[in-house]
């Protein structure tokens, strides 16, 4: 259901708010460039830092930009069940196509725990569920095993897999149903990833190169091997800018330097430093992204 290229979304603000203009703008870069979907609030999204009301309106905001021409996965992840419940039904009365959910953090729960968190919220919102492993930022990694469960449920349709283990990847490919996307968190193993069986990515990356991760996934699955090498080694040296810093610090300075919104960037998250914004545009120059 969710598979391809889709871009987990920088929030823009302004003067301390968030920027709708600069968003609906973003939003309509990424459907012009190609991509499959687009994700508002997950962590590229400063999803962390945004109110309440401020998240239910940047998942409006994307939904009515998108127009229906490519799917909108919400992030409406929390270490709340009950909140993760909340969110995900405002999604989907909003218009999403399905919602995003990282594992609980803080809480550590067990995996059974885990597991009980995702089904909840499947059977309360009977809506289409993507899980989110990212273990470096929930302190728990969710066991391919429990993937696998989850997988049968009626409306677990994908994981976005941050593990940064491939062998957890393929794993979890080998444990679920052949029709569950397994998408990538990781922008770099995209291509290991589509070549063990997965089904996409979910990327930083697309925000500021949408056009080159949708070649890049694209060629891939059409058989041309060599190409979608090509694009991934062309595009190495922006994924290792982009992560240099924090996620999602370097995407915001770089969409900052393309004068498509402001730089600006919540606490406790802080501007890129300097030698690292050089690092950035350089690279962005010797892609032709920035001129």
């Amino acid at each position: 259901m969710f598979e391809g290229i889709h871009t987990a979304l920088i929030t823009p603000f302004r003067a301390g708010q968030v920027d709708e203009e600069a968003l609906r703008a973003h939003v309509e870069r990424q459907i012009e460039a190609g991509v499959d979907g687009i994700i508002p609030c997950g962590s590229t999204g400063e999803s962390a830092t945004l109110s309440h009301l401020e998240h239910r309106r940047v998942v409006e905001i994307a939904v009515e930009a998108a127009k229906g021409r490519v799917a909108v996965l919400a992030g409406t992840g929390s270490n709340s069940t009950r909140e993760a419940i909340e969110l995900t039904r405002h999604a989907k009365d909003a218009g999403a196509d399905g919602a995003l959910l990282l594992s609980p953090y803080y809480n550590k729960p067990t995996q059974e725990g885990i597991y009980a968190h995702y089904a909840a919220i499947a059977e309360a919102t009977r809506f289409p569920l993507v899980l989110y492993n990212i273990p470096g930022r929930t302190a728990s990694n969710i066991a391919p095993e429990i993937i696998g469960r989850l997988a049968r449920l009626e409306h677990v349709v994908g994981i976005k897999e941050a593990s940064g283990s491939l062998d957890q990847m393929a794993h979890v490919i080998a444990k679920c149903p052949a029709d569950f996307a397994v998408l990538s968190g990781d922008d770099s193993l995209t291509l290991p990833l589509l070549a063990i069986g997965g089904k996409g990515v979910i990327s930083t990356t697309s925000n500021v190169a949408p056009r080159q991760m949708c070649d890049l996934v694209r060629l891939f699955l059409k058989g041309d091997l060599a190409g979608a090498q090509a694009i991934h080694y062309a595009l190495l040296p922006l994924f290792d800018a982009l992560f240099c810093e924090t996620n999602p610090i370097p995407v915001k300075a770089a969409a900052g330097a393309l004068g498509w919104c402001e730089p600006e960037i919540r606490l406790p998250l802080t501007r890129i430093t300097d030698a690292n914004l050089e690092r950035l545009k350089v690279v962005l120059k010797d892609l032709e992204i920035l001129r």
